[in-house]
């Protein structure tokens, strides 16, 4: 049997082996369940502690008459609002407290404090992940069904102690999420991608695809990402490291950042961007709008899915061809994982130096791959040998972000193209992660990015663009050891700070 994921909100249950050994409780009549709900004795343990929390919690029925009085006060189209209507907020938290104060149930002051939040969450908010959706330090929200929340903290997963009433609650939250952005979620399109007004990401899939009920998927969003300040202050990367990756920008090398799901790949585009001139006009390119550029020349475009029609459909590849007519000095795209990863290459071998993106791939070498594997999927009938030399020439540095073992997420390759060698494309690692470092008494790793002792043979371009660096940062006893203090982990520590 698998491990369950630490709760971090355990609800208490002690006592009750004694109370039972005292006495035999009276036999009651269990309370019909809702349909579709597994008995107590069928749930997991923790389970049922958070549900027997919630039995016993006095002010469970005054919401339920509160949340009940409200809609029967301002009527069922509150369900339909999105909560960006000022007057609305006023109005349903002015509501909710004078029927609080005509409940003559006894109740301490943070109860009712509590009543009317929860209640206002509901209707003008996500009802019960608004909370954790408030919670600056949880970076992503998981819904496995109505019953089932889970959250990361500090890189770390676990359960917490919140549930839907019902599958329809659940869906009711689904839809009020989809609709604000023109999109619909049922049994004909049962997946759909979305983002929150503050721009967090949202998948949310839901029967018959989705076997146990509805599931959603929220990566949190936020208006302060990560600086390449912050980095270098946790210990991510040293000052010269940051230098370095700076003067590539700036050197307009095209660099993409490679890694899996969550490792951190868009926080570490956003700051490769923030070293991007503010002279420059810049095209970013994006499934979802995440990425969080300051110059002043900036063109946002997002891709679009079909309508219900199937029509109207707008690919990342198609606007990485329009961007090429943009006259950009700079293309940024969020992710490529189809045939626009054809395109992207022709754009870095054909003037448009300077370009950045990710992939997801799990080591350098898996990224250029990765990149031949795209690139055919264009449906252009191109050699393989054809293809790895545009990949060579159009592809400076990849940059292999990963998540480890221990929930933190580090840098742990920069990694330069060095070109071709017979039909096999070179690389050579300049910085790599120190494993060997073993881990410290919290389990996490000790190790650091380190200089592996290879100088980059891209030198002379940075000084074609009037940029210098020091040879000195590829020397292991200048540019390492550089790990933070006690492992430190900035993406978690910042959790909900920018994107992943």
């Amino acid at each position: 049997m698998s491990k369950r994921p630490p709760s971090f909100e355990p609800a208490e249950h002690g006592g009750t082996e004694q109370a039972q050994s005292d006495r035999k409780p009276p036999e009651r009549t269990p309370p019909e369940r809702p349909s579709g709900e597994r008995p107590a004795q069928d749930r997991p343990q923790a389970d049922r502690y958070r549900s027997a929390g919630r039995t016993r919690d006095p002010v469970v029925e005054v919401r339920k008459r509160i949340h009940q009085a409200l809609m029967d006060s301002l009527g069922p189209k509150l369900y339909e609002e999105l909560g960006g209507d000022e007057d609305l907020d006023h109005k349903v938290r002015d509501t909710i407290k004078t029927l609080l104060a005509r409940d003559e149930t006894p109740m301490s002051g943070a109860d009712r404090l509590r009543i009317q939040q929860e209640v206002a969450d509901e209707i003008l908010g996500h009802g019960p992940i608004e909370p954790l959706l408030r919670d600056a330090q949880v970076s992503e929200i998981m819904v496995n069904g109505p019953n089932r929340i889970f959250v990361e903290r500090g890189g770390r997963l676990g359960i917490v102690d919140a549930e839907f009433a019902d599958e329809a609650h659940l869906r009711r939250v689904i839809d009020r999420i989809v609709s604000r952005i023109g999109r619909r979620v049922d049994e004909a399109s049962p997946m759909v991608d979305a983002r929150l007004p503050d721009g967090s990401r949202v998948n949310a899939v839901v029967p018959p695809i989705a076997l146990d009920g509805s599931t959603l998927t929220i990566r949190k969003f936020s208006a302060d990402p990560l600086t390449v300040a912050d980095l270098i202050s946790f210990g991510t990367l040293t000052k010269p490291v940051a230098e370095l990756l700076r003067a590539c920008v700036r050197g307009r090398m095209d660099i993409v950042v490679s890694g899996g799901t969550g490792s951190g790949k868009t926080t570490t585009l956003n700051v490769l961007s923030s070293f991007i001139p503010s002279d420059e006009r810049v095209v970013t390119i994006e499934d979802a709008a995440e990425l969080q550029l300051h110059q002043e020349h900036i063109v946002r475009l997002e891709s679009r899915p079909a309508n219900s029609e199937g029509r109207g459909e707008i690919t990342i590849r198609d606007l990485v061809r329009n961007a090429l007519r943009m006259r950009p000095d700079r293309i940024v795209v969020g992710e490529v994982r189809d045939g626009a990863a054809l395109d992207m290459l022709q754009a870095m071998n054909t003037g448009h130096d300077g370009s950045l993106t990710t992939v997801h791939a799990n080591t350098p070498r898996d990224t250029i791959a990765r990149l031949e594997t795209m690139v055919m999927m264009a449906g252009m009938d191109l050699p393989i040998r054809a293809i790895r030399e545009q990949v060579a020439s159009a592809v400076d540095l990849i940059i292999q972000v990963t998540r480890l073992k221990d929930g933190s997420r580090r840098i742990t390759h920069i990694t330069e193209v060095a070109g071709m060698e017979g039909e096999v494309v070179t690389m050579q690692d300049l910085f790599t992660f120190d494993y060997g470092a073993g881990l410290d008494d919290r389990g996490r790793f000790r190790g650091s990015l380190t200089p592996t002792g290879i100088r980059p043979t891209f030198a002379e371009d940075l000084k074609d663009h009037g940029v210098t660096i020091s040879m000195d940062i590829f020397t292991p006893a200048f540019g390492g050891p550089q790990g933070g203090p006690g492992g430190h982990d900035p993406w978690a520590a910042s959790a909900g700070r920018g994107g992943r």
